[in-house]
Parts: structure tokens; C-alpha cells; sequence
């Protein structure tokens, strides 16, 4: 059964169980609503393989497509291009591969190597021109999308000690936010002089950050907030008044802590993601999902967050990844340690 706040009717339902995958599933994109196009969702995982799954009319989601010749090792992260057109996943071998959709076939058409070893995220820029891809050789790169399918890399980043776990552009400037096993955040950006990436902000334990390695981070739908959450069993909600691309004279950068949210998992908060309509899903290896919303009652102190739902058991094992749907925002999808992802409807939220 839900808990939820405020005696207030909300409720996760959950719609469907896809099952296919032979091993854990890692991690989930939605496609960009194409017109015409039903909702898609890729899934990749341990079994060395992407699904891609399509609503039916009847409203069932049916395995589509198996994408499972081109990597040899596990796949950790895939991502739409913003076109809906390109599909990048990064897998534990070392590559990422980009796949072009044609009509309902998925076509391997460029390999990225350059990582030394496994390749944790892949994530495409705003403009759909970048693709950033960073792993356990505690590099990011940054890639320029070029005409006919061409990858190339404009720039290695070095400045994490250690693994890192994810990387994400923000939703309209071309600004690149990674985090890691270092236990830190780091905000990347183009010099606009000499067209070198580099470090503009390191938000570390000493600007109110994370104690242990931090696994992923989400914006707000307009940027000026993110969302981190950390193996030391917190998410943390960042706010930037400042353009998110301006290095600030202060220690800790543009990006300032506004608060943490805690006590909420009792074992690592794997996956967090900030729905289009303000509301934080996060999955952890309590097996559980939660969910928080801005507390508008509490402007005294500052914005704060309060938690809007919990779902026990939401899967048998870890949660790996929550991702709300861009274009109908009560639809979460989940994938686990257990090999399945679901798909759930929140219901009884008042706008």
C-alpha cells in the first residue's frame, strides 16, 4: 500500500510488468514524443542488450525490438537524442554505440571508443549537437555531433579522482553536470574564448555536499535547480539564481545547496529524477521508490522539499533507475536489480 502525506489520496499504481531482460536493468530513457509515434522507452542491461518497448493502441507495452549483437558487455546507460531519432548506449566494453531509428528498425551506425575500460553514462546536449560519456577511468568525454553519423571528440575532462557514475546536460545551456565515486559534483562549460571545456564548480563536502559516492542527478525542468542523490542515503537539492554557465566568485560556485532530504531510504539512493511538473521521484536499494514535492507552506526558511509518497517492495530488488515520461507526467518507469521494469501511474496529485 502507498503511504502518503497530508492524508491526501495519492497513489503510485502500477500499470504493467515488463519482463524480457535476463539479467538486472540498469537504466531507462523515454523517446521524445514524436507526432504520430506511440510512447517509446528504452531499457539496457546487464544481458548485454537494449530493448526498446512501444505502447500499444490498447495501451499494453510490447517488447519491440532487441538491440543485443553490438555490445559484449554489459549496458549501463542509453539516451534519446533530443530529435527522438538517435539512440547512444554506453556499455561496461569499453564503447558507446549510437543507433539510428528507421521506422521500426534500430541500425548501428557509429562505435565511440576511448574510455580505457567501462563507459557508466552517455547523455545528449539540449541541441542535440554534443553527446557526453564518462566511466571508470574517471574521465568525461564530450562529443560533436557530425554529418553523416560522425562522432568527434572535442574534449577530454580529467578533474574526478575516482569513477564516474553519470553525466547531464542542462535542459537549454550547454553546460554538463558529472557526479562520482569521488563523492563529488562537478559543473563543466565551454570557455568561450578558447573553446576549452573546463571545470567551472566542484560542489564537494565542504559546500554542504555529499559524504559518499554520489550516482546521479536531475534538473528542474527550467535549470535553475538540480537534484543529486548519494550512496551516503540523501538527495540534495541544488539552486542556481546565476547563470548555470558563469564561474562566481564565491568558493562553491553558482550552484549553492538550498537543501537536504534525509531519512528517507535506509540504503543507497541509486536513481533521482525531476518529473516536467516539479515532482522528484527517487529509487534506491531498499527496493523502494519515493516520491517528494516542494513544501510551499515552509518559504520562511527557504524552499524546502516534503515527501509525497512511498512505495515499499516497488520492486524485488534495487532500483536502478526511475524516469518520469516527458510527455504525460504521471507516468514513472522503474527498472531493477530483479530484471523487470514497470510502468506506474501517479494519481491524486492536485495541479
Amino acid at each position: 500500500m502507498d503511504s502518503s502525506l497530508d492524508g491526501c489520496d495519492v497513489e503510485l499504481r502500477e500499470l504493467q510488468r515488463l519482463e524480457g531482460h535476463t539479467d538486472r536493468v540498469w537504466s531507462l530513457s523515454w523517446a521524445p514524443p514524436l507526432a504520430g509515434s506511440p510512447p517509446m522507452l528504452a531499457s539496457c542491461s546487464g544481458d548485454k542488450s537494449v530493448r526498446i518497448w512501444q505502447q500499444t493502441p490498447s495501451g499494453v507495452w510490447d517488447c519491440k525490438a532487441v538491440l543485443d549483437e553490438t555490445h559484449t558487455r554489459t549496458v549501463r546507460s542509453c539516451a534519446w537524442s533530443p530529435s527522438g531519432k538517435m539512440l547512444a548506449t554506453a556499455s561496461f566494453d569499453a564503447t558507446t554505440a549510437i543507433w539510428e531509428r528507421v521506422g521500426s528498425d534500430f541500425d548501428c551506425v557509429a562505435t565511440l571508443e576511448g574510455h580505457e575500460n567501462e563507459v557508466k553514462s552517455v547523455a545528449w546536449s539540449a541541441s542535440g549537437m554534443l553527446l557526453a560519456t564518462c566511466g571508470r577511468d574517471k574521465s568525461v568525454w564530450i562529443w560533436e555531433v557530425q554529418p553523416g553519423n560522425e562522432f568527434e571528440c572535442v574534449s577530454v575532462l580529467q578533474g574526478h579522482t575516482q569513477d564516474v557514475k553519470m553525466v547531464q546536460w542542462h535542459p537549454s545551456a550547454d553546460v554538463l553536470v558529472s557526479v562520482s565515486y569521488d563523492n563529488s559534483i562537478k559543473v563543466w562549460a565551454e570557455d568561450g574564448d578558447s573553446d576549452d571545456w573546463h571545470c567551472i564548480q566542484t560542489l564537494g563536502e565542504s559546500c554542504c555536499g555529499h559524504s559518499s559516492t554520489v550516482w546521479a542527478l536531475s534538473f528542474n525542468s527550467t535549470g535553475d535547480r538540480m537534484v543529486t542523490c548519494s550512496d551516503d542515503l540523501t538527495l540534495k537539492i541544488w539552486d542556481t539564481s546565476d547563470n548555470p554557465s558563469q564561474t562566481s566568485s564565491g568558493r562553491c560556485g553558482s550552484w549553492k545547496h538550498l537543501c537536504t532530504l534525509s531519512g528517507y531510504h535506509d540504503r543507497t539512493v541509486f536513481s533521482v529524477h525531476w518529473s516536467s511538473t516539479g515532482i522528484i521521484a527517487s529509487g534506491a536499494a531498499d527496493d523502494a521508490i519515493r516520491l517528494f514535492i516542494e513544501n510551499k507552506d515552509s518559504s520562511i526558511d527557504g524552499p524546502s522539499y516534503k515527501l509525497l509518497l512511498k512505495k515499499e517492495k516497488a520492486h524485488d530488488m534495487d532500483v536502478n533507475s526511475v524516469q518520469w515520461n516527458p510527455k504525460e507526467p504521471e507516468l514513472l518507469a522503474s527498472a531493477s536489480d530483479d530484471g523487470t521494469i514497470k510502468i506506474w501511474r501517479l494519481s491524486g496529485i492536485s495541479s
